[in-house]
């Protein structure tokens, strides 16, 4: 005995396992390890062909790729027209982004955003409306408030801290 614990030898043949340099099937109760020198070398064979076969694909796409640029090439040769053209269109880009610029800088003046704010003014006014109440019911409560407690109007504003331009809401 020299004192090997059964425990590492199962951890080492689980690693060969993962790393596939071992084969492992469990036939009945039992565990069986094997490898074949020659299993190796055929994955290896196969990976190999495999990337072989992707890198002639990608070089055929290579090289059509490259006859295309060509053909485009001589589809558009270069010319005084074709370079002032393009000088024209690089400079009406920048004229365009220009102009962008100064529109988004007069952005608050658009008639279309302008009617924008007043729809959600209108909004904002209505909802203020739905969610504080009707002025009249708060005049009745006022009034009524008023008259029970035989206190001034101005008073109870005041202690509630509401202005009296709360009453103005609808103008």
């Amino acid at each position: 005995m020299k004192g090997i614990v059964s425990q590492s030898v199962k951890e080492v043949l689980q690693s060969l396992v993962d790393d596939g340099l071992v084969q492992a099937d469990k036939i009945g109760s039992s565990n069986f390890f094997w490898s074949f020198p020659s299993q190796r070398g055929a994955i290896m064979q196969n990976r190999l062909a495999t990337v072989k076969a992707q890198q002639e694909f990608l070089r055929a796409q290579v090289s059509d790729l490259q006859a295309a640029v060509e053909m485009e090439r001589q589809a558009r040769p270069e010319s005084n027209k074709r370079g002032e053209a393009l000088e024209k269109l690089a400079t009406l880009k920048a004229e365009y982004a220009k102009v962008e610029t100064e529109l988004a800088a007069y952005g608050a003046c658009d008639p279309v955003k302008i009617e924008e704010k007043r729809r959600a003014i209108v909004l904002a006014k209505e909802a203020a409306a739905r969610w504080t109440g009707d002025v009249d019911n708060y005049l009745m409560l006022l009034s009524h408030f008023t008259r029970q407690n035989g206190i001034d109007a101005a008073d109870v504003r005041t202690y509630l801290g509401v202005e009296e331009e709360y009453e103005d809401l609808d103008a």
